[in-house]
């Protein structure tokens, strides 16, 4: 199965911090005081959960949240998570599979485009926008590489993880796909924008309308 993480579910936290320190977590954490109070969450690859325990210490109650992950075994972590008392509804499927009806106040990707190509990139990017309410809030977290700016470890850096994903989960994409247009042509507009680990992590929360 494509861009399935079950081989490393168990070690894929302690693999990103031995390569980014805190800069993932950290990138992610910076957008979730954007999410309000009593907010219908769409999360999208959301990996071993611990995204949950964090909304949880913000909002101990009233956040009706749907989490889609594609790996079983990340999901089973994710379902042990302390959600305190807010309502989480753990779906195992692929996004492009899921029939996305209800609309959301707010929508959570981490590292969720760069898995796929272009194509695929652009369907599930349609999907989610039909997802999400007018002015609702999407939270953005992915790479960044510029290819007038881009460092030459960052590349190299970049070039080594799809090898490996391919190899280990199957990963399609060869190459990071640049979403900023995708946005911009939704009618997006930016309400903040952070980066970390020397810019090659952006963070972005995107207002719909």
């Amino acid at each position: 199965m494509q861009n399935n993480y079950d081989p490393i579910a168990g070690i894929y936290d302690p693999l990103s911090r031995l390569f980014f320190f805190n800069a993932q977590v950290s990138a992610q954490r910076s957008l979730l005081p954007y999410i309000s109070e009593n907010s219908r969450i769409l999360i999208v690859g959301g990996g071993t959960g611990w995204i949950l325990e964090d909304l949880a210490h913000l909002h101990p109650s009233g956040l009706t949240i749907t989490y889609v992950e594609i790996s079983q075994k990340m999901l089973a972590l994710s379902e042990k998570r302390d959600v305190k008392n807010n309502k989480v509804f753990y779906v195992n499927q692929a996004i492009e599979d899921y029939d996305l009806i209800a609309q959301h106040e707010c929508i959570i990707t981490a590292f969720l485009f760069d898995n796929f190509s272009e194509e695929r990139a652009s369907a599930v990017f349609k999907q989610l926008n039909t997802g999400l309410k007018q002015n609702g809030l999407w939270l953005f977290t992915d790479f960044s590489l510029r290819k007038s700016s881009g460092k030459y470890w960052q590349r190299l850096m970049l070039d080594t993880m799809y090898w490996f994903f391919k190899k280990i989960c199957h990963v399609e994409a060869g190459a990071l796909i640049d979403m900023e247009p995708f946005f911009e042509a939704n009618a997006y507009r930016k309400v903040f924008e952070t980066y970390r680990y020397g810019r090659f992590i952006k963070s972005i929360v995107y207002k719909k309308g």
